[in-house]
């Protein structure tokens, strides 16, 4: 069997240490047995991917050494490699599905799906579609289409029964058909969900083994449904255990930097990152917590695979990867990776433009520019105390600002301009108090190269890590805190609408 796995992920977001955690184990069980390793975008979200996310993602593989043989930057037989190319495909699958009577049409509304879940709530059943549409002749099915009702397409399951998910890690795996949904395969825009896009690109892309995070275990029984239905083989599915927290959580960027460019910002080796994620959820046949990926790939063998929930802990991260600093760099390779982390040409030719007409000689460049290398400013809660505003309004100001970042599609200067002018409208309160703890935050001082401008180089994985910290200093915000500024920000978010 030629052996050929992928990863795949959405571009709709920071890359993340979970993508390359995936993508390190499928490519080292494809290369060990000289197959094919893919990289696939789904990215059938339109409103929320873009090309910029699909390009970090790729750069940060890349910056990690996980290439791949087939992408969409890529020449290979199985292509296109975007979901969005593909629609077509999807659109005649779903017609298959439906001619077999192995999928209905939905015609019920958003109210209704609404009120139906919130009585199974109340009646502590499985929320899972009713199966209304189900009893909708062809006559009528054909009349709510013809009169341009809205509808989805659901996959049909059975109602009795237990599907076994076979695991190569965990065995089999019974669920009960009763547990599962009726999924949407198609959306009312005509646009597949992942349920469906994701069985019709592993089947035609010839994927052998599926390696992914065990959150989608419950989903197992809907995919292999579907290879049923459409009378193909079933991929082997391996189900890796979840990266976690410190306190045992699901690895969430609320607690923990979670973009890959966080770590190359920070100044991270990528070898060392790339060594940790391996064993955090495998390990070497001496037991040697220090290894490379090509020695990985070569001792791979997925029976040594872990089960327990891996902690993803930065200070063991560090620790690794200051091994790697002083036991692989000699001072000529140490000069080199400085330079190339964070002193290269076209990094300072960012910078020069916002310093320049305030220095007279060099040496007063260095402690003005520190901040724009430098990891976490090192603060006090006296550093954040500011003249016009309490603690609480200055946590305030950080988490709103962390929030809105995170929704920002754009990542430049006139987008976060566009942000904190707004931020200040919504707390009623003048720019310069909502900017003065922003400043800190961001280099550490009251006083600082044009800030939006900053932030824009600096990019958003740091900024977000930043205001974290800051939040931090001023003793974090706790849950019941966190409950009350969420709703808050909500209705403000609401009536910006």
């Amino acid at each position: 069997m030629n052996i050929r796995t992928r990863v795949a992920p959405s571009p709709t977001g920071d890359p993340h240490v979970g993508t390359a955690y995936m993508a390190l184990f499928s490519l080292c069980f494809a290369r060990q047995f000289g197959g094919q390793f893919v990289l696939r975008i789904e990215d059938t979200d339109a409103a929320r991917s873009s090309r910029q996310s699909e390009q970090n993602i790729l750069d940060s593989l890349r910056w990690l050494g996980l290439d791949w043989d087939e992408g969409p930057d890529k020449s290979g037989s199985y292509g296109p490699y975007r979901q969005s190319e593909r629609l077509d495909i999807y659109k005649e699958h779903i017609g298959k599905l439906l001619s077999r009577g192995h999928a209905f049409h939905c015609f019920c509304t958003p109210e209704r799906l609404s009120t139906m879940r919130a009585e199974q709530i109340k009646n502590k059943q499985t929320t899972r579609y009713d199966g209304c549409c189900l009893s909708l002749s062809n006559q009528e099915v054909q009349e709510k289409l013809a009169s341009g009702q809205d509808y989805v397409v659901r996959m049909k399951v059975p109602e009795k029964g237990t599907c076994i998910v076979r695991d190569r890690l965990r065995g089999d795996i019974p669920i009960e058909y009763a547990q599962i949904d009726m999924q949407v395969l198609q959306k009312s825009d005509g646009n597949p969900t992942y349920h469906l896009a994701v069985v019709v690109d592993d089947h035609l892309m010839e994927i052998t083994h599926i390696i992914r995070g065990e959150e989608w275990i419950n989903s197992a029984p809907k995919h292999m449904l579907l290879y049923e239905y459409f009378g193909w083989h079933m991929p082997e599915l391996i189900h890796m255990p979840l990266l976690r927290n410190p306190d045992k959580s699901k690895l969430s960027k609320r607690k923990n930097p979670t973009s890959i460019s966080f770590y190359e910002r920070m100044g991270f080796l990528p070898e060392a990152v790339i060594n940790y994620l391996g064993m955090l959820g495998w390990s070497m046949p001496d037991g040697e917590e220090k290894f490379s990926l090509k020695d990985m790939v070569k001792h791979f063998d997925l029976e040594r695979i872990s089960l327990g929930a891996p902690i993803f802990d930065v200070d063991k991260l560090k620790w690794l990867n200051g091994r790697w600093l002083r036991e692989e760099l000699d001072d000529d390779a140490f000069a080199d990776r400085i330079s190339e982390w964070a002193y290269n040409r076209e990094n300072l030719k960012r910078i020069i433009p916002l310093v320049k007409e305030r220095v007279d000689i060099f040496s007063e460049i260095t402690d003005m520019i520190a901040f724009f290398a430098s990891g976490l400013p090192t603060l006090s809660e006296s550093d954040l105390t500011m003249k016009n505003l309490s603690v609480d309004q200055t946590k305030k100001i950080l988490q709103f600002a962390l929030w809105d970042i995170d929704s920002l599609d754009i990542w430049d200067r006139d987008s976060l301009n566009k942000v904190f002018e707004t931020l200040g409208e919504d707390l009623e309160l003048k720019i310069r108090d909502v900017l003065s703890p922003i400043f800190i935050a961001i280099s550490g001082k009251p006083v600082s190269p044009p800030l939006f401008d900053s932030m824009e180089i600096i990019g958003v994985d740091m900024t977000r890590a930043r205001l974290k910290n800051a939040i931090d200093v001023l003793g974090g915000v706790s849950k019941k805190l966190t409950k009350k500024l969420e709703k808050e920000y909500q209705l403000i978010r609401s009536s910006r609408e």
